[in-house]
């Protein structure tokens, strides 16, 4: 699903070819620029299905292996999808989150939409999952072994969540608040600093079954490359970053609508709008 939705935009973008006077001029406020690097912090943190692929793996061993292959196909979705988009339509990017709203209505437009709303579902299901179990335990349905029973008992947390995604559509905004707050922690800030404390002694060291990779030859330039992750990403992605998304999610208010049909999508040509009247 988003395999298609990716190269569906690419391709897309490239027939569509460049809007008449289109601007590249990239971010010239530093709220575009950390906004756009919390979008790169939840881009590659959250979207190279970490937990799930550590969660299914039969051979936890070969973990880093298929995390690397992961990322790397990751890197095949987002990186072509969004140079073409950003080619074609600039600057009209910055204020239409919803790209989608920015291409012609196809067939084709309709199937990535549809397989990217399949998408979601799915990804909400699993992503609320801890979240079922908590609710299970608390209301004592965790042991029922009847699992339309447990559908039944889960309700009560789904709704509220699909009820306010309806009534708040606005994705993107919410994409760079998410990476700037959410994923910096569980992605990048927290494993770094899990596997220096867990090697902090040198018996621990020792005793290691992953040792340091060929290009990092010592234990120190581990630990200094983990440093640099927590602060770096702990400054420029969860301090910087968060109020440069905060700021632009205020910024974008003004075009946020409650039970809004179609988000940020371009208005009708005046022409368009009275040919029904014309007609008549």
């Amino acid at each position: 699903m988003t395999s298609y939705t990716a190269w569906y935009l690419t391709i897309a973008a490239a027939v569509h070819g460049q809007v008449e006077g289109v601007a590249h001029s990239g971010p010239k406020r530093p709220v575009l620029y950390f906004t756009g690097a919390t979008n790169i912090l939840y881009t590659f943190g959250g979207h190279a299905v970490t937990v799930e692929i550590m969660h299914a793996m039969w051979k936890p061993q070969k973990f880093k292996y298929i995390y690397l292959l992961a990322t790397l196909y990751v890197f095949t979705l987002t990186l072509p999808s969004a140079a073409t988009m950003y080619w074609a339509f600039g600057d009209l990017l910055l204020t239409h989150s919803n790209a989608f709203s920015l291409l012609p209505k196809t067939r084709w437009r309709d199937a990535a939409v549809v397989l990217m709303l399949i998408h979601q579902f799915i990804t909400f299901g699993f992503a609320c999952t801890p979240l079922y179990f908590v609710w299970e335990k608390v209301i004592g349905m965790h042991d029922t072994k009847s699992i339309c029973l447990r559908a039944i008992a889960r309700l009560p947390v789904v709704m509220p969540i699909w009820f306010l995604a309806i009534i708040f559509p606005f994705f993107g905004p919410i994409n760079s608040a998410v990476g700037a707050f959410l994923v910096s922690f569980t992605v990048y800030i927290i494993p770094a600093l899990a596997h220096m404390l867990t090697y902090r002694t040198a018996s621990a060291r020792q005793n290691a079954s992953e040792k340091p990779p060929f290009f990092l030859p010592s234990w120190s330039a581990m630990f200094l490359v983990n440093i640099f992750i927590v602060v770096w990403v702990l400054v420029i992605g969860f301090g910087i970053g968060g109020w440069a998304s905060m700021t632009n999610f205020i910024h974008q208010i003004n075009t946020f609508g409650l039970f809004a049909k179609c988000y940020q999508c371009q208005k009708p040509h005046p022409e368009q709008a009275l040919a029904p009247q014309q007609h008549h």
